[in-house]
């Protein structure tokens, strides 16, 4: 995060120095509409309108993308016309002088394969058109030129060349930062299907053998047991988003657990305690349902389990601005050593699916401090406490599974 504020700063401040200069310029003692002196309202100017033409930029390099942020960005030029390009064509054209984008395309070459901005005479026969000199600027994202931003004037200007290669920066700055988004995406993903992968096997098996077993001796009770592994499944496997609400996700952790005891029967006890007013919260899909697996896992496989009962509680409690989910269990319980080399990848042991993964999506969405907190010891059980702020930016829920 603070990258991303250092290289904000950076490409904002050539912008807010071109404001101070012309308010330096034009400066008067007279309140200009509430926003102070010229040097202040210059300042205003100049980034309300980058703050508008920044959104669009953040999806990618694309025709509607550049058609939404294109006006906005030679009203910070000033200049007559404004294009945007890729490597093969113009993407957008604002102002006068559209009849040059064939020109355009045939003078960026050299400029999308240097990398270096460039300043161009144009010809043209029409002769009321005021476009007659083109500065490129090129849009570079790690080295990789993307595109190009040109700006369009009536004739050759140091002032614009230098102004459209700052606007070109900032521009690139919110590709890097669309690029970034789009890479976080992917690695959630990513996650998610390994996720996936590390469940549903064992899951699958000791399901469809616990279902087997009732089908002769109780056809019923072998239903139910199918209907719920058929809609744990169906939420497992989904392919709507990468956010759900903690209804949905303890909805299928019901389900989980239906066919769990249906296993092991009277050995597993599990208590739950929810808040109904955090139910609406959004939260990573498959984000609880691996940290529950984890706590019957360790829960029957201690000596306590073996000597009797094992008992899972689940909690989810209202904390002002989160919402405060605890999954604990009284069962074997884990070396802290070896938990933090879990939480590192540094180990995959069979009794950590899921824990790493959890914790590493949680930091991901919601940032560094919201990690999974985790208390254990050898013999002592396991309690897990994940906090989910009740709102984020960027975090939303597609819907509830049966609207889908």
């Amino acid at each position: 995060m603070s990258g991303f504020i250092a290289g904000l700063c950076v490409a904002i401040l050539p912008l807010l120095a071109a404001g101070f200069w012309l308010g330096r310029r034009t400066a008067r003692p007279q309140n200009l509409g509430g926003l102070g002196t010229p040097v202040e309202h210059a300042t205003f100017e100049t980034l309300h309108t980058a703050s508008l033409a920044a959104p669009p930029l953040r999806a990618g390099l694309t025709e509607e993308t550049a058609r939404k942020s294109a006006r906005r960005l030679r009203s910070l030029l000033g200049t007559d016309a404004l294009c945007l390009t890729d490597h093969k064509d113009v993407l957008v054209w604002d102002g006068v002088g559209g009849h040059h984008r064939t020109e355009i395309m045939e003078l960026l070459a050299g400029p999308l394969d240097s990398g270096r901005g460039e300043a161009f005479p144009l010809t043209c026969d029409t002769p009321d058109c005021p476009v007659r000199w083109a500065v490129v600027a090129p849009l570079t994202v790690d080295d990789r030129v993307h595109g190009a931003l040109v700006a369009c004037a009536p004739r050759e200007s140091a002032v614009l060349v230098r102004a459209a290669g700052e606007v070109a920066r900032w521009v690139s700055v919110q590709l890097e930062l669309a690029d970034l988004d789009q890479s976080r995406t992917r690695l959630i993903e990513a996650e998610i299907k390994a996720l996936r992968a590390q469940i549903s096997p064992h899951f699958i098996f000791n399901s469809l053998a616990v279902i087997a077993s009732f089908v002769r001796t109780d056809p019923e009770r072998a239903r139910e047991l199918l209907l719920e592994f058929a809609d744990f499944t169906r939420y497992s496997f989904r392919r709507h988003g990468d956010f759900t609400t903690l209804a949905d996700e303890l909805h299928a952790i019901d389900h989980y657990l239906a066919l769990v005891r249906a296993r092991f029967g009277d050995r597993l006890s599990v208590t739950l305690q929810i808040a109904p007013e955090v139910l609406p919260v959004t939260l990573p899909f498959l984000c609880l349902q691996p940290l529950v697996e984890n706590a019957v896992k360790h829960g029957l496989e201690g000596k306590k389990a073996l000597a009797g009962k094992s008992h899972i509680s689940i909690t989810a409690q209202d904390a002002g601005a989160e919402a405060l989910v605890v999954i604990e269990d009284d069962g074997a319980g884990m070396d802290p050593a070896l938990l933090r080399r879990i939480l590192a990848g540094e180990v995959s042991p069979s009794g950590g699916i899921g824990l790493s993964n959890v914790d590493d999506r949680l930091r991901q969405v919601y940032g560094d401090a919201y990690g999974l907190v985790i208390e254990t010891a050898p013999g002592a059980g396991m309690k897990i406490t994940a906090r989910l702020p009740k709102y984020q930016p960027g975090v939303h829920s597609a819907g509830r599974l049966d609207r889908q």
